[in-house]
């Protein structure tokens, strides 16, 4: 009995492990790859993904922002693992807030989305100093980016903490996660050769492949931009504008493009970059044309550079890029719903993509037909690679027109079902919108409060002295964007003299005395200049205060870390009018990292901090002034943004939450590119062939965002500036970005839609014409006007959020001709 009841007990025991271990299998995938494609679950697969950095929003609009990729026909959602935000400190570790990876991912699982991982953890991504902590400096021996143990073990270290944390959430694929890439280094092939020590470098990006695949995440790990030296264990990837023409370096991989760039990001002294939704619907029917397996948009949405986060040197707050969402998640159309088109075009075809046989035909230059077969079925694509004319190409006895710098896709053969030159998205205008909660007042209310400077006015209380100009980076750890570099010096009776500094900048401030006597700031893209300003000295004991601020550090280029910031070697000189030089760069000088403002945490608005302007004056253009007013959330659920036009330079709170460095007083750069947009030619971001910029000698960022998560409702929310510079805050106001215009076109049997969004309703239709010739939506001119279609358009579009009209021969009645009807209503 005994025997029998035990060996019963195994066989229940082993049956529960069983069940329980199926159980836990349950929604795994495997995934592999070959010379076609990812293979997931045996099944090969044609991936579409867009990035999203999770820290460049919040968690409160991850949910809405993963699930429009998804509704604009994304399989996947890629971001970069962001290590100097995660480790500020050296093992003191940030993982809340918009840091809270493991969050972000399960959200993309939630929404039954794949996830591609790239840890890098060298990102570059215009973030500060590339993602790459700046206490590494502090380690005996750190050469970065090269192979030595003080990086390899900090980079193998973070690595590991991010791939556990991903294993003990089970994120990774084959634990029945959404991770199905992970990523190592990034762009090292760009500056490998570039380092002096190609031996160093090899071995360190071989170091990195083997390092990463030791980790058993389960799926494939890829290198992008890695076309030389590259290890067996990875597969290397292409970033660009363009990647239809690359392919992999050995047989075996497939053809995957990690970074297809859809604008650009900004600079302070830059307009905006705009890349057409033609040229980038162009450039991924290319790529899918010619053998392309996985695509992602590098930015599907760009976000916000929050707090001190931006790179460069003299990168923006703002991350828009250009996106198919806008910075604060609005769909920016026509680019989303031109490139859904694509993407729903794209997936009807997998199969015979991704299995098929293909034949490329040439058509004399610039012109290629492709054929993919499978069984019985085609699909195939015809591309006019001109930017100056339109061609005619006869496939299987039908002739199909292609303009200029475009791509047909055929999924038959025989239809055009979608031309990347030919949008049939509504175009939307997004503007601001003044802050209707504020009934009471025209402006907000401002009270003020100094920086208080004088414990930086002498040389003393410094954390340590040193008979030299030190690094910024190295001597602050990054830490604050400011240093002090503060002497002193005796001097017998009263004098006159320039004070002479050379510094790598970004920004000077000079004090002598107690007094500012001067102020510069670098030329972006020099970022060495000098600060010349008269000086009187007195009897006596004199002090020199020099306060160092960096605007972002460099992210990119061999050896990046290196470039210095601050006054580093100087020299700095007191020069009399004969000439001659008092030189004061060995001199004893004293160290000290960040304001007064910052320790006492002035952002935060504790009680006890005693604010100036009860009686309604603040004083303007005063530098290093803090301002604080509060305002009332605008109601509904639009984005919120606050213009600070008429500020100079400094930061921006709401309720504690850090909106980003402003600069508006920055003008940005009048540009050829300015005056011209064609979407024909392959796009460019630098050099003579930029195109269809905006902005141009105007602030080159106005309004900064102020996420609603930020915002608390039928309560004073407190908005903090710190002006650095001096400026005027009288202007700054809270507004919300909402639909302006929305602008359709089509042609007789086409069924347009316009859409408001956001709850909005069409409030009138404004233009309904044929041969619409001149302007942009939102001010469109000219043409024929069709009465019939603007009382079919206002009856059904007036008052609703959304409308859909087929266009009608009849539209065009008696006095137009026939062709293009051009819609345009206002929200």
């Amino acid at each position: 009995m005994m025997g029998r009841r035990g060996s019963s007990w195994c066989r229940w025991w082993v049956a529960l492990l069983v069940l329980a271990v199926a159980a836990d299998a349950v929604g795994c995938t495997s995934v592999s790859y070959d010379d076609r494609s990812l293979v997931i679950d045996g099944q090969r697969r044609i991936i579409l993904s867009g990035s999203i950095h999770y820290p460049r929003s919040t968690p409160e609009m991850w949910p809405d922002l993963i699930k429009k990729a998804k509704e604009g026909g994304l399989d996947a959602i890629e971001t970069y693992i962001f290590w100097n935000g995660h480790e500020p400190h050296r093992r003191q570790y940030n993982f809340e807030g918009n840091y809270d990876v493991v969050r972000f991912f399960k959200e993309i699982q939630n929404a039954g989305m794949y996830a591609i991982l790239r840890i890098g953890p060298y990102i570059c991504g215009e973030w500060n100093y590339g993602g790459l902590p700046a206490w590494l400096r502090d380690i005996p021996g750190m050469q970065f980016r090269l192979h030595n143990e003080p990086f390899e073990n900090e980079m193998e270290t973070f690595t590991t903490l991010i791939v556990n944390k991903m294993k003990d959430s089970k994120m990774f694929a084959e634990q029945g996660g959404p991770i199905i890439l992970a990523q190592i280094e990034n762009e090292y092939g760009n500056i490998m050769g570039k380092l002096n020590n190609n031996q160093s470098a090899s071995e360190y990006i071989h170091w990195c492949a083997d390092m990463a695949n030791k980790q058993n995440v389960g799926v494939p790990w890829i290198m992008c931009q890695q076309d030389d030296d590259v290890p067996h264990n990875v597969v290397n990837t292409c970033n660009g504008f363009y990647c239809h023409d690359w392919f992999p370096n050995r047989t075996g991989i497939p053809k995957i493009w990690t970074e297809n760039w859809t604008g650009w990001f900004k600079a302070w002294d830059k307009p905006d970059f705009h890349r057409s939704a033609e040229d980038i619907a162009f450039a991924v029917a290319m790529f899918f044309q010619m053998r392309g397996s996985l695509q992602n948009y590098y930015m599907y949405h760009g976000g916000t550079n929050f707090g001190r986060t931006s790179g460069g040197p003299y990168i923006t707050t703002s991350y828009d890029y250009d996106a198919p969402l806008d910075e604060y998640g609005n769909l920016r159309q026509p680019k989303y719903g031109h490139l859904k088109e694509l993407h729903s075009v794209l997936k009807s075809m997998e199969k015979t993509l991704v299995h098929g046989e293909y034949f490329d035909t040439n058509y004399g230059d610039n012109i290629t037909v492709t054929k993919y077969t499978l069984d019985s079925s085609s699909a195939c694509f015809i591309n006019n690679r001109f930017d100056d004319k339109d061609v005619n190409v006869t496939l299987d006895g039908a002739t199909h027109l292609l303009p200029a710098w475009s791509v047909s896709i055929l999924p038959d053969c025989k239809t055009v079902a979608f031309n990347s030159a030919k949008i049939k998205t509504q175009t939307s205008v997004m503007v601001k919108k003044p802050n209707t909660a504020e009934q009471e007042q025209e402006s907000l209310k401002w009270s003020w409060m100094p920086e208080n400077l004088s414990p930086f006015m002498t040389d003393e209380k410094g954390n340590f002295r040193k008979n030299e100009l030190l690094e910024q980076i190295v001597t602050s750890t990054d830490q604050s964007d400011y240093l002090w570099y503060r002497t002193s010096l005796n001097h017998k009776g009263e004098g006159s003299y320039k004070l002479y500094v050379n510094t790598t900048g970004h920004e000077l401030y000079a004090f002598v005395n107690g007094k500012l006597i001067g102020k510069n700031h670098s030329a972006d893209g020099d970022f060495v200049f000098q600060l010349e300003s008269p000086v009187k000295l007195h009897d006596g004991k004199n002090y020199i205060s020099l306060l160092s601020a960096t605007v972002g550090l460099k992210n990119y280029g061999p050896s990046f870390e290196k470039m210095p910031t601050g006054i580093v070697g100087g020299p700095v000189k007191l020069i009399d009018s004969n000439g001659t030089a008092i030189d004061l760069s060995n001199s004893s000088w004293s160290y000290k990292a960040g304001l007064a403002s910052e320790y006492r945490q002035i952002h935060l608005d504790k009680p006890g901090y005693k604010w100036n302007g009860n009686n309604g004056t603040i004083p303007i253009n005063r530098p290093f002034t803090w301002y604080k007013a509060t305002f009332e959330a605008p109601s509904g659920e639009d984005a919120v943004v606050v213009d600070l036009l008429g500020l100079n330079k400094g930061v921006a709170w709401v309720n504690g939450n850090n909106l980003g460095r402003y600069w508006p007083s920055y003008t940005a750069a009048e540009m050829a590119g300015c005056h011209r947009c064609d979407y024909r030619g392959a796009f460019q971001a630098e050099g003579d062939g930029t195109r269809c910029l905006t902005g141009c000698g105007e602030p080159s960022q106005r309004y900064y965002h102020v996420p609603r998560s930020f915002l608390a409702a039928g309560e004073p929310n407190t908005l903090l500036l710190f002006e650095e510079a001096g400026g005027d805050p009288s202007g700054v106001a809270l507004r919300t970005v909402v639909p302006g215009a929305v602008c359709t076109s089509g042609e007789a049997g086409d069924a347009v839609t316009l859409s408001c969004g956001g709850g909005h309703a069409v409030s009138s239709v404004d233009v309904a014409s044929f041969g619409v010739g001149r302007g942009r939506c939102g001010a469109y001119e000219g043409g024929c006007e069709s009465k019939m279609a603007y009382e079919a358009f206002t009856a059904a579009c007036v008052g609703k959020e959304s409308c859909t009209v087929e266009i009608t021969g009849a539209f065009a009645g008696a006095g137009c001709l026939s062709g293009v009807l051009t819609v345009q209503a206002t929200c």
